[in-house]
């Protein structure tokens, strides 16, 4: 059975970040999909009182189970009333495009209330 969840597992969240070159500080929030005890991806990602920062999603391959993964680490940013959420460049654009979640471009923007609409450009 296919799981999402934040992992409490504060060494493996510290590895994934070192592993990506991400810091990791208090702020730091690990979103895993796990089958069993098996994980097949995750999101690595920051949280604070008014923003939100996306920094990798893997893999990326399998765009329909990285869009879930996004989703569900968007929804930890709602559900704390955090509705700014921001990619930075260790995301891949194109994967953000392609899913259709860029709100703005420029200020590298993520369409946060596209949780509430459905999925259709995982096709």
């Amino acid at each position: 059975m296919l799981t999402l969840s934040l992992t409490n597992d504060l060494e493996l969240a510290k590895k994934l970040y070192l592993e990506n070159s991400i810091d990791f500080n208090e702020n730091s929030l690990c979103m895993l999909c796990k089958n069993g005890e098996e994980i097949l991806g995750y999101c690595l990602f920051s949280v604070t009182e008014k923003r939100g920062e996306v920094y990798i999603i893997s893999p990326l391959e399998d765009i329909a189970l990285a869009d879930g993964i996004l989703r569900s680490s968007l929804h930890v940013c709602a559900e704390r009333n955090v509705m700014d959420v921001f990619y930075t460049d260790s995301l891949s654009e194109e994967f953000l495009q392609k899913i259709g979640f860029i709100k703005n471009k420029a200020e590298k923007r993520l369409d946060i209330d596209k949780l509430f609409k459905g999925c259709h450009n995982c096709g």
